[in-house]
């Protein structure tokens, strides 16, 4: 899971299972997903990580298990023992906050006051859907960091350049023609990005939290081939934390 925001927040999570979607709504079992979702782990693992009993953990793995949603194998440190897995797909989660006051009305009056530029009312339309569904206390996160990471697999053969500056000069170059705004690289060591005029939360109200997980997604998975290895991505600013520009740091 690649973004780990508001859990504290949350109402239940959201799986995806050959069986369907299964909410969870436990708040040890959504623990216990929380640190699967990161890592795989022993069960000894998360009986100490959660200052659980064995027999608590054990009944709760069970059920998590029959619901599809975790999975295990034999450890090959030690065949009597087991190491657990997400076997499903996290959607996001049902979040406990108060609905947010953000007067959809702005975002349409920002379009009817544009020229009618098609780019604009797209970014309208994604942004008014996301803020409906935060205002419903519904989190995405997940789906839109997938969805990113698809839009990078796409989209590296047409940056892709063995000289870094160069990928990155071509990334600053699609985002401009794109009207996604303005890319810049402060550094290369760490690699450290930012974005002015973020299409993805620009406008969107104010959350205390990183919001960009399309951007999130597709910069994952750019750096991971450049790399040819796993890239970590965290967003450190955002507008939706109220700063004036998304910076982003990979690793």
């Amino acid at each position: 899971m690649k973004q780990k925001k508001g859990r504290d927040e949350r109402a239940a999570e959201l799986f995806a299972t050959e069986g369907g979607i299964r909410a969870v709504d436990s708040p040890v079992r959504m623990s216990i997903l929380s640190m699967l979702l990161e890592k795989e782990m022993r069960f000894d693992e998360i009986v100490e990580a959660s200052g659980r009993a064995k027999s608590t953990i054990s009944v709760h793995l069970k059920s998590l298990a029959d619901d599809g949603i975790v999975s295990s194998r034999a450890d090959p440190a030690d065949a009597r023992k087991k190491i657990f897995f997400i076997d499903s797909s996290y959607l996001g989660g049902l979040s406990r906050r108060k609905k947010l006051k953000k007067d959809m009305t702005e975002y349409i009056s920002k379009y009817a006051m544009s020229s009618g530029d098609p780019f604009a009312f797209f970014r309208l339309m994604f942004r008014t859907i996301r803020v409906a569904l935060l205002d419903e206390g519904i989190d995405l996160d997940p789906v839109l960091h997938e969805a990113g990471a698809s839009v990078g697999e796409a989209l590296y053969p047409r940056v892709a350049d063995p000289d870094l500056g160069r990928l990155l000069a071509n990334l600053a170059k699609f985002w401009e023609a794109q009207k996604l705004g303005r890319l810049d690289v402060r550094s290369v060591e760490p690699l450290d990005i930012v974005i002015c005029d973020c299409f993805e939360c620009q406008d969107l109200p104010y959350l205390g939290r990183p919001a960009c997980a399309f951007d999130s997604g597709i910069f994952e998975t750019i750096f991971t081939k450049y790399y040819n290895s796993p890239a970590k991505v965290k967003e450190t600013k955002c507008y939706a934390m109220g700063d004036g520009r998304c910076e982003f740091i990979i690793e």
